[in-house]
């Protein structure tokens, strides 16, 4: 709003509230079509991820040679309401997922009109940017870590006498967190440009720690996939070139800030 700068505490507030109801209602919207579709969702979109032909298996297969055999995983469910709750769960997570650019784009819009001008041509375009990382990451848990983690976990077996029968709320958890966290880390670069804006971080200091980053990241990759290096080397990678991303635009950052100080100066 354009006269955001003259309204009260209360007015702020009831600006935030209808932003806050806007959100709700078109998450809930989406939840409730994804709710329609429930048993197409899960078949195709997560259940699937348990076979031998999901997408991602069949492509390590024809371009790695990295080959998995059927995984040995039954589901039930354990409770009462287990399916009912996660079927609620997996349609609010899915509308949430889906709605997320209007939602950032309505919190930014809150947030942006009490920034200085200099420093909302700085952010311009930032719901773009970080709702393509989102999605991203959306993708890349979807489609590498996700899978990846029930082939290890579902086939890995301590005795031949122990079978794997997984609880949905356990098999969901374990996609849903995956997934969701993913999208979330994608947007490393974003975060690094905001922190470096406000000098809690530097270039510096994300060089100086490179290789400690590095390291961390490598046994992220070794704990969340298959102990083979290919599916190591796969997860990795694109993290590790977000890691540089953020350097970069960390001394985007640092350089705009110079110019600018420069130019109060002169």
């Amino acid at each position: 709003m354009e006269n955001s700068g003259n309204m009260s505490f209360l007015q702020h507030l009831e600006e935030l509230r209808w932003r806050l109801v806007r959100c709700a209602i078109v998450i809930l919207v989406l939840a409730v079509v994804i709710w329609y579709f429930q048993e197409e969702i899960m078949v195709n979109l997560f259940l699937s991820m348990k076979d031998k032909d999901f997408v991602t298996f069949r492509l390590l297969c024809q371009y790695i040679g990295v080959c998995v055999e059927e995984i040995p995983v039954k589901m039930q469910s354990m409770t009462v309401s287990g399916q009912f709750t996660y079927a609620l769960m997996m349609s609010f997570l899915g509308g949430l997922v889906v709605s997320f650019p209007y939602v950032f784009y309505q919190i930014w819009s809150f947030i942006k009109p009490g920034l200085k001008q200099r420093e909302k041509k700085i952010v311009n375009g930032l719901v773009f940017y970080v709702s393509l990382l989102f999605f991203l990451g959306i993708l890349f848990g979807y489609f590498i870590v996700a899978p990846l983690s029930v082939q290890f976990f579902g086939s890995y077996q301590i005795s031949k006498q122990i079978e794997n029968n997984f609880t949905i709320g356990s098999y969901m958890s374990t996609i849903f967190s995956t997934v969701f966290y993913s999208g979330l880390f994608f947007l490393l670069p974003v975060v690094s440009y905001l922190l470096t804006k406000i000098g809690l971080i530097n270039v510096s200091f994300l060089v100086k720690y490179r290789k400690h980053a590095i390291v961390a990241i490598l046994i992220l990759a070794a704990i969340i996939t298959p102990p083979d290096i290919a599916s190591q080397i796969i997860v990795s990678i694109p993290i590790i070139i977000l890691y540089e991303i953020g350097i970069l635009v960390s001394k985007r950052a640092e350089r705009l800030a110079k110019n600018e100080a420069q130019t109060i100066k002169e």
